[in-house]
């Protein structure tokens, strides 16, 4: 299926999908299903053991916008980077992170990616090319343009993907960015996962332009909005914005649209939207049972997609398992792993 067309207004250079998106071989949907699956099951999971007390401080679940993430890793090559905010698991499992690594610094244990001693907002892998997990509210976006500058001054050819919300997009060290990719060309893309909601106040109370892919226009940043419910649309916007920064054309902003189903913490009761509105999103746009209802209409039966289903819930459970065995870290470790 060919491409859809697309429109780019002449004054802004902010670019709209007219149509359909391209679409997935039944491999790639099968491997996205399998992953939008990993992160829903573990975030699922990660809610009950907080729940229960094995996880303790903060816990920001990404149900709902794992579309997401498994679009854009499946648009990055090997060196890519990717940085992010507090809602963070998600990207850690699409980044290939083992979930027994992550459920373990959940809940403070040895074995976790940063030994039980970051818990769920300051995780980073290297060997992933994960820099985090962030707390502090669009912190991640400098970092990000600075991942970037890192990138141009080595001479290769490696794309960082900087990651934040619409609630920190009106923050304003990401308008500084903003300037300094395009001054100086760099090769990020800033991803904005628009959930409508930001901390629990609607993007139309806070923002007062609230198409956030026109947040580089002072900057002539070209910048498109993207159905982030739907991962085949992801794939392809991240397919053109990661072109455009390899080939030194500088930065792409990315508007996801997209919905988280949970509150903003573990401590949110979300009452700022209705039930109703919630389950109206689940319905219509759920981004797992999109590809569900795809791969059952191209003849794949029900009992292969719940076997997919069943061998994550395993991944995941084991992974709970671990998290609350694994050893906490030794007194003796207080002061290590600190930059002095």
């Amino acid at each position: 299926m060919a491409a859809p067309k697309k429109s780019v207004t002449k004054e802004t250079g902010q670019e709209k999908a007219n149509g359909s998106p391209p679409e997935f071989t039944r491999q790639q949907e099968l491997s996205a299903l399998r992953d939008m699956l990993l992160i829903r099951r573990f975030e699922e999971k990660a809610g009950q053991l907080y729940g229960m007390g094995a996880i303790g401080g903060f816990c920001h679940l990404y149900i709902g916008q794992e579309a997401i993430v498994v679009g854009m890793q499946m648009a990055l090559k090997n060196g890519d980077q990717v940085i992010t905010g507090y809602r963070d698991h998600g990207h850690m499992l699409a980044c290939g992170m083992e979930a027994k690594g992550v459920m373990a610094e959940l809940t403070g244990r040895h074995g976790g990616y940063s030994k039980g001693k970051g818990g769920s907002m300051h995780m980073f892998s290297k060997e992933k090319n994960f820099f985090g997990g962030h707390g502090i509210v669009g912190a991640q976006v400098s970092l990000g343009t600075g991942l970037a500058f890192a990138n141009r001054y080595r001479g290769n050819d490696n794309v960082s993907l900087a990651y934040f919300g619409d609630g920190a997009s009106n923050q304003g060290q990401v308008y500084e960015s903003f300037n300094m990719a395009e001054l100086w060309k760099l090769p990020v893309i800033y991803i904005i996962e628009n959930n409508r909601y930001a901390m629990g106040t609607s993007v139309t109370r806070a923002s007062a332009q609230t198409d956030f892919s026109k947040r580089g226009i002072s900057f002539n940043i070209p910048g498109k909005q993207v159905d982030g419910m739907d991962v085949r649309a992801v794939k392809a916007a991240g397919d053109e914005a990661v072109a455009w920064c390899r080939a030194g054309n500088g930065p792409y902003i990315l508007e996801m649209q997209t919905y988280r189903y949970r509150g903003h913490s573990m401590s949110d009761p979300a009452k700022y939207r209705t039930r109703e509105e919630v389950e109206k999103v689940r319905q219509d746009q759920d981004p797992i049972e999109q590809v569900r209802n795809r791969l059952l209409a191209a003849k794949m039966s029900e009992q292969d997609l719940k076997a997919i289903d069943a061998e994550v819930r395993e991944i995941v459970n084991a992974s709970a398992d671990f998290a609350q065995h694994d050893p906490e870290p030794d007194a003796s470790e207080l002061w290590t792993d600190v930059y002095r």
